[in-house]
């Protein structure tokens, strides 16, 4: 059909109308898509410090005042002073946007984690980290609703995270400041003042026993050689305080070195909170005076902010960890053991927490040619066990493992108690009661020796080889008495034996053993103390004896199965009434288990008859390393505060009123 030219002019218009109609009709329709589950959550979780792009939340809270993000990273002042000075808005969505958008212009400002060494924070970016903080305290504690009424939403984790990250950040501007004052001889919680705010620290629950030197965030470390890292999450920054660790090298001249018989952890747990001064949303705003409080998670669970139970966030695997990769035991102790520069000389005691009067003590004692890794897993997992964590504190030592047995015994036994009456004079605290020993290998006979009592047995077996009288009897006794007289820890309840020769190894007198036996050589300290008693005992040597040649032995000598000592030692009766636990291992399972070991030591050594539980575990000798038998410690472990019970103690203190 044909359209005539005045038709078609007349028809434009109107197909101009239609097509208008079609395509704001077309603008206007909502159209759906499949969104996979990962998109949904990571699009629903995803923020400003997960994926560097502000969160769902945050972006349509400035589409609802006509802003977005590119906007506001062109001009984040005008952005932040638009969200600031509008009222339509709620408290927490306004206030939760204003955070995320200062951690967004703190990060800006900040240098990178491995340039901040050389590129100090600014104060403009240790502003922004303050302001973000101060939105997020106030979206949390005066926008209307409480923490726990927003206990399961997505928004308050975020915003917690925003605080404890730019407390996290402040922390270490605070940290060098006050470090700085302390070494100018100013006290260490002196305020801390900035181009506009002014930041007031308290430090004293961490008990420091020295200036700091460095204070780590918890989260920037990880750690290989440890299975688990434990934490809690919570409210506030995870760090880790580090300090000068003892000075425990032997004088070279092998004269008596001033080393400390004890120190408490130089690498402490610490959690950091920022708290904004004012009691209601505007003074929270308006301040520029911050508290920075500094607690030990291990002692404080909870605090009170403004009328709320807060749980406190806390590690407490990053110190330990950082004062194992920091010890350089691995090197000492074998340095030690074969006689080398730079070992040590006597026992030392760790404690792996700050002192608590109301926890009990784990003693851990570890073996040959060991040190304190021996324990890595097994004090970590105690540590990290919240049930356990409550009610124990851990000490460990460190002592040279190529000394006699019957010398570290006694140095460790007088370790022990001179550590508990410096924290403990009365001995009256819950701390100095019913007390755990766990040894591992000659950690073990030492465990067991420390509760046992000697009585005159291994005195009597000494006198009836020589002819000891007058002048040369008083020498002697005058060193040796102390080491063969001796009586069991009062305050032991339970003792845990862990590969332990008991009865010595046939190993040790192997070839293998006695080419060891003669790398092993002692410090100079101990032939120095001892060589005139064993001229004198050579002296005295009864007609009937077999002649020998004697000298001082060393451990290795010590845990040969026919060494007299270890022979007479590991007869002694166990204290009465206490209760002892076998960890034994099994190094081939298809083996009868009476004639089985775990490579160095035999099932008959470590047996014992009595225990009131043995576990034989498939593994070598480093058994005490397995998942196995760390379920096992702490197996028995929680069946001992059944049955101790556990009335007498508090458990880990909360609601800590604020400093």
């Amino acid at each position: 059909m044909a359209v005539y030219p005045g038709v078609r002019r007349r028809m434009l218009p109107l197909l101009a109308v239609a097509l208008s109609l079609l395509l704001s009709s077309g603008c206007a329709m909502v159209t759906m898509k499949q969104v996979a589950p990962t998109d949904y959550l990571a699009s629903k979780r995803g923020d400003v410090l997960t994926s560097g792009k502000l969160s769902a939340a945050s972006q349509e809270t400035l589409s609802v005042i006509g802003l977005d993000e590119d906007l506001c990273a062109k001009d984040v002042v005008t952005c932040q002073k638009t969200l600031e000075d509008t009222a339509v808005l709620p408290e927490e969505q306004r206030l939760s946007a204003l955070s995320e958008l200062w951690v967004k212009t703190a990060l800006g400002l900040s240098p990178k984690p491995k340039d901040r060494d050389k590129h100090p924070m600014s104060d403009a970016a240790l502003d922004a980290w303050l302001e973000a903080a101060r939105y997020a305290y106030a979206y949390l504690f005066f926008s209307g609703r409480t923490p726990s009424e927003r206990a399961f939403e997505d928004r308050q984790t975020q915003v917690r995270d925003y605080y404890n990250y730019a407390a996290e950040q402040t922390a270490a501007v605070v940290f060098k400041r006050a470090r700085e004052s302390a070494l100018d001889g100013e006290d260490y919680n002196a305020p801390v003042a900035g181009e506009r705010w002014t930041l007031t620290s308290d430090f004293d629950e961490l008990r420091m026993s020295s200036i700091p030197t460095s204070m780590v965030s918890a989260s920037s470390v990880s750690f290989a050689g440890l299975r688990s890292t434990y934490r809690r999450d919570g409210f506030g920054a995870e760090l880790v305080v580090v300090m000068d660790p003892p000075k425990l090298i032997a004088a070279a001249d092998g004269s008596k070195a001033e080393v400390p018989q004890y120190s408490e952890m130089s690498a402490i747990n610490a959690t950091a909170l920022l708290r904004f001064k004012g009691d209601t949303l505007q003074q929270v705003l308006d301040t520029t005076q911050v508290l920075f409080d500094v607690y030990s998670p291990e002692s404080t669970e909870s605090i009170d902010l403004h009328g709320e139970k807060v749980p406190l966030a806390g590690n407490f695997t990053a110190a330990y960890g950082m004062w194992l990769a920091q010890s350089g035991f691995a090197t000492q102790s074998l340095r030690t053991l074969f006689g080398l520069s730079e070992g040590i000389a006597e026992p030392h005691m760790y404690l792996m927490q700050p002192w608590d009067p109301n926890r009990r003590i784990i003693f851990m004692l570890h073996g040959l040619g060991s040190s304190p890794e021996a324990w890595v897993n097994v004090a970590n997992e105690i540590m990290g066990d919240p049930e356990l964590r409550r009610h124990f504190q851990v000490w460990q030592v460190y002592y040279p493992t190529n000394a006699p047995i019957a010398l570290n015994r006694f140095e460790i036994n007088e370790a022990f108690n001179n550590t508990l009456r410096h924290f403990d004079p009365t001995g009256s605290s819950p701390a100095s009661k019913n007390m755990v020993f766990i040894g591992h290998s000659m950690g073990g006979v030492l465990a067991r020796l420390l509760v046992t009592s000697s009585g005159e047995v291994l005195w009597d077996q000494l006198l009836a080889n020589y002819e000891l009288k007058g002048e040369r009897l008083k020498r002697v006794e005058a060193k040796l008495g102390p080491l063969l007289h001796f009586n069991a820890e009062p305050n032991v309840e339970r003792a845990i034996f862990i590969a332990a020769p008991h009865k010595g190894t046939d190993i040790a007198g192997n070839r293998l053993g006695r080419l060891i036996g003669r790398l092993v050589r002692l410090p100079i300290t101990i032939l120095g103390k001892f060589d005139d008693v064993f001229q004198t005992l050579q002296q005295s040597e009864r007609q009937s004896a077999q002649p020998t040649k004697l000298q001082i032995p060393n451990s290795i000598d010590n845990l040969k199965a026919s060494d007299p000592f270890v022979k007479a030692a590991g007869a002694l009766p166990i204290m009465p009434g206490l209760k002892y636990h076998s960890i034994i291992a099994q190094r081939k399972p298809e083996i009868p288990l009476a004639q089985s070991d775990d490579g160095l030591v035999p099932y008959w050594s470590a047996h014992l008859d009595g225990a009131v539980s043995e576990k034989v575990i498939t593994s070598g000798h480093s058994v005490q390393e397995t998942p196995q038998a760390v379920l096992e410690i702490r197996r028995i472990l929680r069946e001992d505060l059944k049955e101790v019970g556990d009335s007498h103690l508090p458990v880990e203190r909360g609601a800590a009123p604020l400093r």
